[in-house]
């Protein structure tokens, strides 16, 4: 249990860091950004409560917040995020035949099922960020490029992240 509250701890101090130092920097064409701390929220254990969750993710997003000046945008999408968390897994996993503590992963769900999972969560997470961004639909079209070639952007970074931490699991069993 400590081990789990230890990992979340790094995760989010090391994807914030990461996203507010670097990703948040980045912007292709100027349109797409990436947003790579959602990985936090999908790295969460699949027993953790739904409360939980959406604590944890909202806390995220108001960190994301602080350091980028964006006045609740990272927090109203985060939260969203984690309210619907844990209604996505149990409908891409069995949740009684998950282990205590387990995490979403390549090795747990499979590469195709974490994919769909990840792509799902991600582009939630974008929809509601982008939304709440722009508040209105004077440029939908611009909106929906921006949106979806950064959930594109972003779901191949945490992909990259995640088979790295497979790789490294490999390697240090």
């Amino acid at each position: 249990m400590i081990r789990t509250w230890l990992r979340v701890a790094v995760y989010f101090i090391v994807f914030v860091l990461l996203q507010v130092l670097v990703m948040n920097n980045i912007h292709l064409f100027r349109i797409v950004t990436p947003f790579i701390y959602i990985y936090v929220i999908l790295k969460l254990p699949v027993d953790m409560t739904r409360s939980g969750v959406i604590m944890i993710s909202f806390l995220l997003g108001l960190v994301v917040d602080i350091f980028s000046n964006t006045f609740g945008l990272h927090a109203a999408a985060c939260s969203f995020t984690g309210f619907v968390c844990t209604p996505l897994l149990e409908r891409f996993v069995d949740m009684k035949k998950m282990p205590e503590g387990s995490i979403p992963s390549y090795n747990l769900f499979g590469y195709a099922r974490f994919i769909r999972y990840a792509l799902v969560v991600v582009t939630l997470h974008h929809a509601v960020l982008f939304v709440v961004e722009a508040f209105t639909f004077f440029q939908p079209l611009f909106m929906m490029i921006r949106m979806t070639l950064s959930i594109l952007l972003s779901l191949l970074l945490i992909l990259i992240i995640e088979a790295f931490n497979l790789r490294k699991k490999r390697s240090g069993e």
